[in-house]
């Protein structure tokens, strides 16, 4: 019955978006500040609102939230028009909610089981997402893109997305000897997007100052000179330093909201502002200490590891965890909307089924295999890691930054969505089979 009433809001939607040119031209006539306004808030309500029916009709499906929330977003192309026109508007609310979800992610492990994986992770979240950057790039290149795009969209693509990958595993239950690769797969999506993001940026200011990227060779010899090199440890420095900031911040409310629970007193309804403040004032600290503001996000999550300490702490995480999942979440795959049309996803499904294929298919288990090498990672618990490999918000936000620079490069959000679409929707059904196929799960 829901695939049904899917089909009717998806036809509600088209109908919608075949109408929305006549109401935006008609919000354009407007004076200035109230054009503005209508347009802004014309696109808000289509996000919320479909957003929330995808969310609501996804239950029961095949279909994650997460990928229909990104085909509703490019159903409503012309609907949502107002936004690739406000460019920096995008590009801002897209990253200041992946650093509330990158904070939850830090929340999601315990601070002592990371310090057991923290070498695996570092391997898989660092030497991982090189290595697949460095398969993506020539398959890419062999498929027709040129090697700047094909640099970028490798970049791009390269990171996990905590965002998806979090829901699918709290639904199953891991026998206690493999809990570790569970936390080792949240750990990995978490901090390899912080990795992607600095990349991209490199990668990114490469392309801008028209670098040679015809072949593996010459990507990896300016990729690794020594400005690029200072570039990126500083971008990893700073960040752990704002993020170590952050942490402070969060101890500090720690002990307030300690205080208060021990008078007996209720949890403020302000606290969420507190919550959400913090996480934003961390990256906004590394992006002035030109570190990278989603690793820092990400450790102040992880050390004030507000998931695991006192039962105080539930209700307002409970609450921020409600809003990231029906707000940021949403808002970011619908992002996609405006900068891609039906036609150019028709036009590029080929070669975008071609590119997640080649990226699930050969990329992760290379960059599984060699990355966990040294280390005491079994075969299976590797096994395991070669099936999670979601794409989506970081991917996502970094793919509308990356537009918003390189306009003229129409290939990077098609071929984000395609490997979205089919990451999000593959891989979360195939995970719970495979882990059983494994015998990783409590009966």
């Amino acid at each position: 019955m829901n695939y049904l009433k899917l089909l009717v809001l998806f036809a509600a939607a088209a109908c919608l978006n075949l109408w929305a040119p006549d109401l935006l031209s008609h919000m354009d006539s407007l004076p200035a500040t109230e054009a503005t306004l209508a347009g802004s808030l014309w696109c808000v309500s289509l996000m919320l609102g479909f957003g929330w029916a995808c969310s609501k009709l996804a239950v029961g499906t095949v279909f994650p939230s997460f990928t229909l929330q990104l085909l509703m977003g490019i159903v409503l192309h012309d609907a949502l028009q107002p936004l690739s026109l406000q460019l920096a508007l995008a590009v801002v609310v897209c990253t200041a909610l992946a650093a509330l979800i990158l904070k939850s992610g830090g929340d999601e492990i315990d601070r002592q089981e990371f310090l057991t994986i923290a070498w695996p992770t570092v391997l898989i979240a660092v030497v991982g997402y090189g290595l697949t950057f460095f398969v993506m790039f020539p398959l890419l290149v062999w498929l027709g893109l040129s090697g700047p795009q094909a640099a970028l969209l490798s970049a791009i693509i390269g990171s996990t997305d905590p965002a998806a990958l979090i829901p699918t595993l709290k639904q199953l239950v891991f026998k206690h000897v493999y809990r570790r690769v569970v936390n080792l797969s949240v750990a990995e999506s978490a901090l390899n997007d912080a990795v992607g993001a600095i990349f991209t940026a490199a990668v990114a200011e490469m392309v801008l100052a028209k670098t040679d990227m015809s072949s593996v060779d010459s990507l990896t010899q300016n990729l690794f000179s020594p400005y690029n090199l200072i570039n990126l440890g500083q971008q990893f420095l700073f960040g752990c330093i704002a993020g170590l900031v952050g942490w402070l911040l969060m101890h500090i409310y720690e002990r307030f909201r300690l205080r208060d629970h021990q008078r007996n007193l209720p949890l403020p309804v302000f606290d969420f502002a507190l919550l959400l403040f913090i996480p934003l004032a961390t990256f906004l600290l590394a992006q002035m200490l030109h570190g990278n503001g989603f690793l820092a996000a990400f450790v102040a999550g992880l050390l004030a590891n507000f998931n695991h300490k006192q039962n105080h702490f539930h209700e307002a995480l409970q609450q921020t965890e409600t809003h990231i999942e029906s707000l940021a979440k949403p808002i970011i795959f619908m992002m996609v909307g405006p900068f891609v049309s039906l036609p150019m996803l028709m036009d590029t499904a080929l070669t975008g089924m071609l590119v997640s294929l080649l990226f699930m298919l050969v990329a992760r288990p290379v960059a599984v295999f060699l990355s966990l090498l040294i280390t005491n990672i079994t075969l299976k618990e590797k096994l395991f890691l070669c099936v999670v490999r979601e794409t989506g918000v970081i991917p996502v936000v970094l793919a509308v930054i990356t537009v918003a620079q390189f306009p003229t490069m129409t290939m990077l959000m098609p071929l984000t969505a395609w490997v979205v679409i089919w990451t999000l929707t593959l891989l979360p059904a195939i995970t719970p089979w495979w882990a059983a196929k494994l015998k990783m799960l409590n009966p």
